[in-house]
């Protein structure tokens, strides 16, 4: 009888761990100018993690929290040396502590808004990065892969001919297994793809999406786009979008939106369109999104796959191994990077 009760126990501390709600939270602060101003930012995202767990504890319990793109810092120089001179950190950094002091406080996992990152391993560079962040410490690092070229001169990973690292890390926790991609990122299926074919169940969007490609009408890509790629990966989604006013990120309007989808690109909350603080939380069950997978026949994407259906995938369309560099990367790179690729398009018979 103690083992059959154990054996309870054991299940029902799983179903508990994969049974939960998720936070897609959205910020509206001063954009900072200098790294000075970061941990400013940085506390407000902490409280907003705590009002989240707090708050809707008589409902859920939150054990996932993300945040947008640029809510510590966004690219508002033109270059990469003065990014480097102004904002750019290293991670692990003393924001990165802070995220962990407080997952452990709670119990819980955060998706950080993203920092601008130096690596003394690539001088001269500077990637847009967000961090998975859990009682144990930073479980993944995504850099982002399709920068919003060309006004972002942060690099991308797959530029760098000798990068040694996962370009799409998915992380195994005792909650899912977690991956993340950042705003552009989703306008390529094949990010996404990737994430799922490295085993992630939830799919974190980590965003500053402007106006008019927001989330409202006529385009709303936003959603069309969170719940696509939720649906097409059989697979959560967590999309954290910014908030901020015209008025903090100048010269977009960022109309907020953030949003959880299920596995069939239902919509199980959304902010409402517009700038402001929201937090918007729903239930995730991973236990039965495991068992969908499991079971389905028909509408399983992932196993009906033809790879050798599509040839485009064969060549390099975007230049590769631009190394760029604090003096390389700029827009004018960036536009002379995408005539390259323009010309290689052409081509493709």
């Amino acid at each position: 009888m103690e083992d059959e009760k154990a054996t309870d126990d054991d299940r029902a501390m799983t179903d508990n761990n994969l049974r939960y709600a998720v936070a897609a939270c959205q910020v509206d602060q001063p954009n900072p100018e200098n790294r000075t101003q970061i941990g400013r930012n940085t506390a407000r995202m902490l409280d907003m993690v705590d009002m989240a767990v707090e708050g809707y504890a008589p409902f859920w319990d939150v054990r996932l929290l993300a945040f947008p793109e640029f809510g510590h810092a966004a690219p508002i120089y033109p270059t990469a040396r003065g990014l480097q001179a102004k904002l750019t950190v290293p991670i692990p950094n003393e924001h990165t502590d802070r995220y962990v002091a407080k997952a452990r406080e709670l119990g819980v996992y955060i998706q950080t808004a993203t920092f601008l990152e130096e690596d003394p391993k690539w001088p001269g560079h500077v990637f847009n990065t967000t961090c998975l962040i859990g009682p144990d410490g930073i479980l993944s690092r995504y850099r982002k892969v399709n920068p919003w070229i060309p006004w972002e001169v942060h690099t991308s990973p797959h530029d760098l001919p000798d990068y040694d690292e996962e370009l799409f890390p998915v992380a195994r926790t005792p909650i899912g297994n977690i991956g993340v991609a950042i705003c552009y990122d989703w306008l390529f299926p094949e990010s996404l793809r990737q994430l799922t074919a490295n085993g992630a169940e939830i799919l974190i969007r980590v965003s500053a999406y402007m106006d008019p490609w927001g989330a409202t009408e006529p385009m709303d890509w936003w959603t069309v786009v969170n719940r696509c790629r939720a649906l097409e990966n059989t697979a959560y989604v967590v999309a954290a979008n910014q908030g901020a006013s015209m008025a903090h990120y100048a010269p977009f309007s960022w109309p907020g939106g953030s949003m959880v989808v299920d596995f069939d690109g239902r919509l199980l909350a959304q902010a409402d369109a517009g700038p402001g603080e929201k937090i918007v939380v729903a239930p995730v069950d991973i236990a039965t999104l495991r068992h969908e997978r499991q079971r389905r026949r028909g509408h399983d994407m992932r196993s009906h796959l033809r790879t050798e259906a599509y040839p485009v995938y064969s060549r390099s369309i975007f230049p590769p191994g631009r190394r760029g560099g604090t003096d390389g990367l700029t827009v004018e790179a960036n536009e002379t990077a995408i005539d390259e690729a323009r010309r290689r398009w052409s081509q493709i018979d």
